[in-house]
């Protein structure tokens, strides 16, 4: 082994002009142009950029499991083994056994989502067993006995049972463990992380993002980190490389990267966090709330509880208390925020409220435009179905909710259509005034959502929730799958669209920092309860909750000289 390979910041990984090409109907798509970067033993790079910026692309040509039918057309991949041995891993063949002995073992990478990347019909133990098995020739009670150990050192409770459970009785941020549980399996070099906290909520992500580092540290491994979102780059880069269009266009150490950017992409990228640190301008300028007016919904001591099939013998199951005696108030036009961690139970009230979920108790007060009230827990599927055309809902995934084999016309168009609302050219003008007035062009009605990049197919949801001229919209999530330049278009869209139709929101999300830029009040949930309400400034300049304090903690910051995620409260029932 040389000596170079024994220095701590010995590069591991060299990547060198790298090109990548999608072909496609009519022409080539250059995904990856050019790229260069070099990837250091103990350190962490971070490769940021919007959606589409290449970033993933580069990342899976490292293991050669791009997306068919791209395939890289030029560049090496350098990769020096701490053994001294150096193999280019642009020229192996995706099939081939010397990548297939490099994948998992020398170089391994956690997913974005964990659901998908996890077999649903193997036990979370055989998925790291086999990879054990595979690559370090373990007998089948060695690698169970080094299973339970790996899920003890990614700190999954009791991890003796946990072995034994399946993908889907693990909560997202268990299932993120457990991946990064088989990624190390075999103790690899080089760990590439691809957005592995993005659909995670802040405090399960801070988790993850301090788990990742110890793990680093521990091991002496190298970290290729995948993100759009600056404020994680800041918490956990050494170095970075931004990307645009397949090509880089900045790179640096963290420190002058946020200090000293020299490139206008890479100031829109920290700009835009920075951009939700603090209310939205649309919503600054309103005038103040008045409390005076009545609301237009009212949840009172609503509760929503599941029990598990009963068991033939034993105890009665536990009840599960998702939603437990919450009150709320919307106000006409304004926004009200529910924030808190997966399993809080606030996108449960969404549901609720449009009896989506049945409640067990409570009432759901709509006040008509007549000014009457109805209790949506108890109405007649009538008088339900009348409420539903007034209270829409745009889900969290815009391309799950969006039909595959419906046009954007017949998407939009469906709910008046179903209605008796409006047909033929009626119909046809009033999607096209829809899409007009989300940013749409209405020339790309024939489109199907496939051809949509995830900010279009929000929009389209969002035309889809105004078809009917609601009067309440419940966002559950919208901005969570989106990258944070197209969050923040996304916000100033709804917002925009509030003060124009005079909409009331109620905005479900577990990012404190969109609430912050969205809402004029907040209810911070936990484990079914709201445990705080108030105005969102109030909220979240001077909380009063322990668990809204550690919520807004955990939230990492675009500035590399105030990490704090290490630092961050904890919130103990």
């Amino acid at each position: 082994m040389t000596a170079d390979l024994f220095r701590a910041d010995a590069t591991v990984l060299s990547i060198q002009d790298l090109r990548v090409d999608f072909p496609l109907r009519h022409g080539v798509l250059h995904a990856v142009d050019g790229v260069s970067m070099d990837l250091r033993r103990g350190r962490t790079l971070c490769v940021v950029g919007e959606s589409g910026s290449g970033k993933s692309v580069t990342a899976r040509s490292v293991l050669q499991i791009v997306d068919r039918p791209g395939r890289i057309t030029g560049g090496k991949i350098i990769f020096n083994r701490p053994d001294g041995t150096v193999a280019d891993l642009a020229a192996l063949h995706p099939r081939s056994r010397a990548i297939r002995r490099i994948r998992g073992r020398e170089i391994a990478m956690i997913f974005q989502e964990p659901m998908s990347s996890l077999s649903p019909v193997h036990t979370i133990g055989d998925q790291i067993t086999e990879v054990l098995r595979l690559h370090l020739g373990m007998t089948k009670r060695q690698a169970r006995t080094r299973a339970v150990d790996l899920l003890r050192a990614v700190e999954i409770a009791r991890p003796e049972t946990a072995v034994d459970r399946y993908a889907f009785e693990f909560s997202g941020g268990m299932r993120q463990r457990a991946m990064i549980a088989m990624a190390l399996a075999c103790d690899p070099t080089i760990l590439i992380a691809d957005e592995p906290t993005t659909a995670l909520d802040v405090t399960t992500q801070a988790e993850i993002l301090d788990l990742i580092k110890r793990l680093q540290v521990e091991r002496g491994m190298a970290v290729m980190f995948i993100t759009h979102d600056m404020g994680v780059v800041a918490e956990v880069a050494d170095e970075v490389v931004v990307m645009n269009r397949g090509a880089v266009v900045e790179r640096g150490t963290v420190d002058r990267i946020f200090t000293a950017p020299t490139e206008p992409y890479t100031r829109h990228l920290i700009g835009n966090v920075l951009k939700l640190e603090q209310p939205s301008a649309i919503r600054a300028a309103r005038p103040p709330m008045r409390f005076d007016v009545p609301p237009v919904l009212e949840v009172r001591d609503v509760a929503v509880h599941f029990s598990s099939r009963k068991r033939m013998f034993g105890p009665p199951p536990p009840v599960v208390k998702a939603v437990d005696g919450v009150r709320l108030i919307l106000v006409p036009g304004r926004t009200l925020g529910v924030v808190g961690e997966s399993g809080s139970g606030k996108t449960t009230l969404g549901r609720s409220i449009l009896r989506m979920v049945d409640p067990t108790s409570g009432q759901v007060l709509y006040r008509r435009p007549d000014g009457s009230t109805v209790d949506l827990a108890t109405a007649d599927r009538p008088t339900l179905r009348q409420a539903r055309r007034e209270v829409r809902m745009i889900f969290q995934d815009p391309f799950a909710s969006l039909n595959p084999r419906m046009t954007v016309n017949q998407i939009v168009g469906e709910p008046l259509l179903v209605n008796g609302l409006a047909s033929g050219a009626a119909l046809r003008d009033r999607v096209a005034a829809l899409l007009d007035r989300v940013g749409l062009d209405r020339s790309w009605g024939e489109r199907f959502p496939h051809a949509f990049s995830g900010g279009q197919r929000q929009r389209i949801g969002i035309a889809r929730a105004l078809a009917l001229d609601p009067r309440i919209i419940i966002a559950d999530e919208p901005t969570s799958a989106l990258d944070v330049s197209l969050r923040a278009q996304m916000l100033d869209l709804l917002l925009t669209l509030q003060d124009e139709l005079q909409l009331a929101f109620l905005f479900i999300s577990h990012d404190i920092s969109v609430i912050r830029y969205m809402c004029d009040e907040v209810a911070v949930m936990y484990r079914g309860q709201v445990v705080e309400t108030g105005p969102t400034e109030q909220v979240c300049d001077h909380p009063n909750h322990a668990y809204t304090r550690a919520l807004l903690s955990a939230v990492p910051r675009p500035d590399p000289g105030a990490k704090r995620l290490h630092l961050r409260e904890r919130y103990v029932a």
